[in-house]
């Protein structure tokens, strides 16, 4: 197959290289010549039946970011009798709202739909299903046998009305990464209870100036602090109905833990992905809240932490709760369009791209939300030599503890966090101090998506 190359899209941003591994070089983005794929006026919506297009086969179109590069050219590899034009762009990364804004162009122009579409939000649906652009999966196109083995709520985002309309890539569920051997060296006991982590904090501050308990710097701050310490600020409680609370103690006392550790500079306002925290604090982490992909993403690829030094604890969880919650950052959903003109292929691409051990449980840098191939990854990371002790329990454990209080809205929060909050923390504003601009914001963006809010 001949294929063309061209600079296409919305620019990579932080959030699809943090979620990458860094499996494709930093650069412009590259797009394989597309072919239109039908022009038939598809079907899908939660009113109505899912009526196809015409099947009229052909190439099949496959849209990723540049981590899912690697799964469409495996899957390529693997089966060269299929044809496909395989587009990268940014993945939607940071609710940049490439994907929908293609998609009201294909609509109106009744052409240019991908078959197949990964995007590293898990909110899709909410505007999918509405647009008509996403084909239900639990219809027929995927057997139930194969849908039962995704992770107990993991595809609760591609849901609506009991019908499936995207199929999730990885969880991406937060827990506690610390130095083992600095822990030990200083006789730090790791922190079960957020109130320990704290004391820890203000420890470091006095004894090792320097030392990170955490990083605030980056946009998804919010789901792995207030989202995993049951914070009521994205609560979406029904298809377009949304309550926003950040007045509530679990979000006052997480942003006062924050503010603290913040004041005595042990956590860190760069973005784990800047140039600035990989010169000065990449080598000076004692923890780090943060998901999954963390642990080889992060530490591994980025900082280039040493093998046997990082390890993964369960999230704290503050004093007194006995229900144990953490937080998601990332995860990302795959689509299948309701344009497609080539159904049964796009259909074994997307069943292929989230269940086999292949790509998802040899390759993917993320938690597999498919639950056979996530033993295939857990069993990799055990095996690669690189985690001081065994991380398998740990992650196995947090996967199940995702607080489900926090929604998963037409609007991003990372959007709403990075535009309101991260330029006031940075020129000395506290988390506490800016919790009602917070909410105002997160109002302000869900009614712009026609949700009704209660505050």
């Amino acid at each position: 197959m001949t294929v063309k190359w061209r600079v296409v899209g919305a620019k990579t941003t932080g959030r699809t290289r943090r979620r990458a591994g860094f499996l494709a070089a930093g650069g412009a983005l590259l797009l394989a010549a597309t072919a239109a794929c039908g022009g038939g006026t598809g079907g899908g919506s939660s009113q109505g039946g899912f009526h196809p297009v015409k099947q009229t086969g052909g190439s099949l179109t496959v849209w990723v970011d540049s981590t899912r590069l690697a799964a469409a050219k495996l899957y390529q590899k693997q089966n060269p009798s299929v044809k496909m034009d395989i587009v990268t762009y940014d993945g939607d990364a940071n609710g940049s709202n490439y994907l929908r804004t293609k998609v009201s162009l294909f609509n109106r122009t009744r052409k240019g739909w991908p078959d197949v579409v990964f995007s590293s939000q898990n909110n899709e649906a909410t505007w999918a299903v509405q647009d008509g652009f996403t084909a239900p999966l639990n219809k027929g196109l995927i057997p139930s046998s194969t849908l039962a083995g995704w992770a107990k709520g993991a595809n609760d985002p591609c849901t609506v009305n009991g019908t499936l309309y995207c199929l999730r890539n990885d969880l991406s569920q937060t827990v506690l990464w610390y130095d083992a051997p600095l822990m030990k060296q200083w006789g730090y006991q790791v922190p079960k209870t957020w109130e320990e982590y704290q004391a820890i904090g203000r420890k470091v501050a006095s004894e090792h100036p320097g030392y990170l308990v955490g990083s605030a710097g980056d946009p998804w701050t919010p789901e792995v602090y207030m989202w995993a310490g049951k914070c009521g600020a994205n609560q979406i409680t029904g298809p377009k109905a949304a309550k926003v609370d950040t007045a509530g103690p679990n979000c006052t006392r997480m942003a006062s833990l924050l503010d603290g550790l913040i004041k005595n500079k042990t956590m860190s306002l760069s973005s784990v992905f800047s140039s600035d925290f990989d010169k000065n604090e990449a080598d000076k982490v004692l923890m780090m809240p943060g998901p999954s992909w963390f642990g080889g993403s992060v530490f591994q690829g980025t900082f280039k932490t040493p093998a046997h030094r990082i390890a993964a604890a369960p999230m704290p969880q503050w004093s007194g709760d006995t229900a144990a919650s953490t937080g998601n950052v990332g995860g990302g959903t795959w689509l299948l369009s309701a344009h497609s003109t080539n159904l049964k292929a796009a259909a074994a691409f997307l069943t292929w791209a989230t269940t086999a051990d292949d790509y998802q449980g040899k390759l993917a840098p993320g938690y597999p939300a498919y639950a056979p191939a996530a033993k295939t990854w857990l069993a990799q990371q055990a095996s690669s030599g690189y985690y001081s002790g065994d991380i398998t329990g740990t992650l196995q454990a947090a996967a199940d503890q995702i607080w489900p209080g926090w929604g998963y809205g037409q609007f991003s929060q990372e959007a709403v966090w990075a535009a309101t909050v991260t330029p006031k923390l940075t020129a000395g504003k506290t988390v506490t101090s800016l919790l009602p601009a917070w909410k105002d914001a997160i109002v302000n963006y869900a009614r712009a998506d026609g949700y009704q809010v209660t505050q």
